[in-house]
């Protein structure tokens, strides 16, 4: 599920996996190393990606590959 207002998108674990087909241990993995965007907690047990952070960083990816 995604959350959206106006200026921003809030995605959850299981559309981060979707949209990078990395799974989320290794997605967690790369937030603990600095390699991908942190969550942001929405509760104690509740925590999503801002979806603009996550585009970004997939870009990136593309740009890594296009540079090679």
């Amino acid at each position: 599920m995604t959350i959206a207002t106006p200026a921003r998108d809030l995605r959850k674990l299981r559309d981060v996996i979707r949209q990078t087909g990395i799974s989320g241990a290794s997605i967690y993995r790369k937030v603990k190393a600095g390699e991908f965007p942190a969550p942001v907690k929405l509760g104690p047990r509740a925590s999503a990606w801002v979806g603009a952070e996550v585009d970004t960083w997939i870009a990136a990816r593309i740009a890594e590959r296009d540079a090679a």
